[in-house]
């Protein structure tokens, strides 16, 4: 894409840093140049530079370590369930709940789905039906839409081996990385096929949260609905 010449030049080396970003020109979790050779690389000052650096890590694409450098931020979002549901185990112990696929198919977007992932109306996308459960007592219910063109490595996957966490599987299959995304929770009485898999009367409260989430260039990757029962829900947040 075409720089914004108008934009200030710390904005503009932003975009292109994201872009190199997006690339994987440096990967999650790796360390990017320092401020003096970016400087020279780009043929800015290094206060450009560092303004720049200061807008990607106050976006949360960045992270600082004193005295090791500045990283590629790895998101990590199956840790942001424990806000949410207590995924404790009979002894008390907080763990990531086993996933089980149940089913995984190829078909064309419907409308709201096609929406939420920028893509043409029935453009191929991948579904997933997966449930999570601990102890084998199912704790959520998901619905997980992907865009075929960019995860059509992950369709071809033998599903006994994707194993528990979705987004490495994302990273190291298909090139795409989970950046960031956006949550939102509602409340609904669950209807007799997700009450069926959650072994819950139908009818039962029930909290949906349905997750966009996005790469470093912010194109929607995945849309998901994971529900589970409202009495296993808790909300806490630290308030200052």
């Amino acid at each position: 894409m075409q720089a914004d010449n108008r934009l200030p030049r710390y904005q503009r080396l932003r975009d292109e840093l994201v872009a190199m970003i997006a690339a994987r020109h440096w990967r999650p979790g790796e360390a990017i140049p320092t401020e003096q050779a970016l400087a020279k690389s780009y043929d800015v000052a290094v206060g450009t530079v560092r303004k720049a650096v200061d807008l990607l890590v106050a976006e949360g694409m960045l992270e600082r370590f004193q005295g090791r450098g500045t990283f590629v931020r790895r998101a990590s979002f199956d840790s942001s369930l424990f806000r949410f549901f207590r995924f404790q185990t009979k002894q008390g112990e907080r763990r990531i709940p086993e996933s089980r696929i149940l089913r995984r198919e190829v078909v064309e977007a419907p409308s709201a789905v096609a929406a939420a992932l920028q893509i043409a109306p029935n453009a191929r996308v991948i579904r997933l039906s997966r449930l999570r459960l601990i102890d084998d007592v199912p704790m959520l219910a998901e619905e997980i839409w992907l865009p075929f063109d960019r995860f059509e490595a992950f369709a071809r996957l033998p599903i006994d081996g994707i194993g528990d966490l979705l987004y490495p599987v994302y990273e190291a299959e298909c090139n795409q990385v989970i950046a960031s995304a956006t949550e939102t929770l509602t409340v609904e009485a669950i209807g007799p096929l997700h009450a069926r898999l959650l072994r819950i009367e139908p009818g039962t409260p029930t909290v949906v949260i349905e997750r966009l989430a996005y790469g470093y260039d912010r194109h929607p990757l995945e849309w998901r609905r994971s529900r589970g029962p409202a009495s296993e829900f808790i909300y806490q947040a630290e308030i200052r």
